[in-house]
């Protein structure tokens, strides 16, 4: 069962961060100045709800970039769904587009 999911504007911030090609934790607090104890439990609460889904990266690659694996997260339709309640809702959320959408995301 699918846990319900109450909009508030950090929900807004991760969807719109993800939608915008930031697809994993570190990327999401850099573009959105989020803190590391707020990104993670919303991407835990929001792929709970059936919003997100999730995969990890191939340990090898990420190996022979030097780092740990990332796990890289995309919106299901009841996530876009919601963003587009978010941004609806929030006025001042479509402000923290133009930089997202300004800036290049690393893709994997």
């Amino acid at each position: 069962m699918r846990r319900k999911l109450n909009l508030t504007y950090t929900t807004g911030v991760v969807l719109q961060s993800i939608a915008a090609g930031y697809c994993y934790g570190f990327d999401i607090m850099d573009v959105s100045g989020l803190p590391d104890g707020t990104v993670y439990p919303a991407l835990r609460r929001l792929e709970g709800a059936g919003l997100l889904s999730s995969e990890w990266e191939d340990e090898q690659k990420a190996s022979s970039e030097g780092r740990p694996p990332r796990c890289y997260y995309r919106l299901m339709p009841d996530g876009e769904r919601m963003l587009t309640e978010a941004l609806a809702r929030f006025p001042g959320l479509s402000l923290v587009s133009s930089p997202l959408a300004e800036a290049e995301p690393e893709r994997a």
